[in-house]
């Protein structure tokens, strides 16, 4: 395993952690920078497309244009991902989004920017981040040893909430200061320092699939997906919870933020989820639960008051701050016990590609959920679409913890010595 970070020696009570190695630490500074990038995107392009029109039902749309690609690609590139060289997948996918990105910023900055040039930017986006995602899972592993992938995990959470806090802070108050084109174009240049940290990696080849045909390598994935009850449950929950935060949280925020609050107010929400989310790893470094979906889909609960005061009280809004900062700390629980979960319990060879069916059934929901809500939004008060999405969730998270497979699931086992 190329760069493992440390071994135990004669003697040693405790493993070195996951920042002892080069590799592991190129890959934590690529993730950081990437996510501050995109704190300020996500503020930049919902505002971008408001000042366009002022449509939420534009804005679903162009939002949708980039997650329709990413669910359609998203085989394809844990395909790929388990293949090739996962880092040199991830750069090849960096530097396509460097170039949408920082065209999206030119046109928004020049004043020429469309609705339908954003969206067909956004889609060629999208079908970028269709292949970081699952090579981004694969990587991790071949970085660090299995005793140390929950520590990983949670650096990685650390490092990505804490871009998305700065991020999403430094966003609201840049554009509202000097327009969106400049937050678009601080994201384009994300995506080429990403590239850049990623392009060093050495990862062993004995840890890649052997290439056969594409239909062969899907078939063995979903074989790999299929067989794990807990994997496909805790997908199809989040086929739909991941839709309705994408509409009534991530599409509607914006719009009800415009109505009440204002701008820097739903960016300093956006930061207190990440800050929540930021807090979860934290404490993850030194819990380690024993049945780690249990806890991880139990706390995705915290989305349920955070959308519901969203809905009912947006005037109120240092409350939403808080439940925000709540609900960020519960998918924290869950985003690192599943990255962990995956890890632990899925072989190395398959697990892009097993990722990737994560990803699809995860998201395949999101462009409806987004379209759907601009819709809503358009045609009736927003904040009652909220409110009505944090009862979705609610009864969708009681549903996946329905199953034993779930709660049961153990944490991962024991490193083999020797290996």
């Amino acid at each position: 395993m190329g760069e493992p970070g440390s071994t135990r020696g004669p003697g040693s009570t405790r493993s070195p952690g996951p920042l002892r190695s080069t590799g592991f630490r190129r890959y934590l500074g690529a993730r950081l920078v990437s996510v501050l990038g995109s704190g300020f995107a996500t503020i930049a392009l919902a505002f971008a497309v408001l000042d366009l029109t002022g449509s939420s039902a534009d804005l679903g749309l162009v939002l949708a244009a980039r997650s329709v690609p990413l669910v359609v690609f998203l085989l394809l590139g844990g395909v790929f991902a388990d293949r090739l060289p996962r880092h040199l997948v991830m750069v090849a996918a960096n530097l396509v989004s460097f170039a949408t990105q920082a065209v999206a910023a030119a046109l928004v900055l020049t004043g020429v920017a469309q609705i339908w040039q954003l969206a067909v930017i956004e889609a060629v986006n999208g079908t970028a981040v269709a292949f970081i995602m699952p090579a981004m899972t694969g990587v991790l592993p071949q970085l660090v040893p299995r005793e140390q992938l929950q520590q990983a995990s949670a650096l990685g959470g650390f490092a990505r909430n804490g871009g998305s806090i700065a991020g999403a802070a430094l966003g609201g108050i840049a554009v509202a200061a000097f327009g969106s084109g400049w937050g678009l174009a601080v994201d384009a240049a994300s995506f080429a320092v990403s590239a850049a940290l990623l392009v060093g990696l050495r990862l062993p080849a004995a840890d890649r699939a052997e290439a056969t045909s594409v239909l062969r390598d899907l078939r063995d994935g979903w074989r790999e997906f299929a067989s794990r009850t807990w994997l496909w449950v805790v997908v199809l929950a989040f086929g739909v919870i991941n839709a309705v935060e994408a509409g009534a949280w991530t599409t509607l925020g914006p719009v009800i933020a415009d109505e009440t609050f204002g701008r820097k107010v739903w960016g300093l929400a956006v930061s207190a989820q990440s800050a929540g989310l930021l807090v979860a790893m934290v404490v993850l470094l030194r819990y380690r639960p024993r049945r780690p979906l249990l806890v991880g889909m139990a706390g995705v609960f915290g989305l349920v008051p955070a959308m519901a005061a969203l809905g009912l009280w947006p005037h109120g809004w240092p409350l939403l701050l808080v439940l925000a900062l709540a609900g960020g700390f519960g998918i924290g629980l869950f985003s690192v016990t599943w990255e962990t979960s995956l890890a632990t319990h899925v072989p190395l060879d398959a697990l892009s590609r097993v990722s990737s069916y994560d990803a699809l059934g995860s998201f395949v929901a999101l462009p409806l959920g987004q379209v759907a809500a601009g819709w809503l939004g358009a045609a009736f008060p927003a904040r009652a679409v909220a409110g009505l999405g944090a009862v979705v969730v609610a009864v969708t998270v009681a549903a996946g913890l329905l199953s034993r497979s779930v709660r049961d699931l153990p944490a991962a086992p024991p490193a083999v010595p020797g290996r």
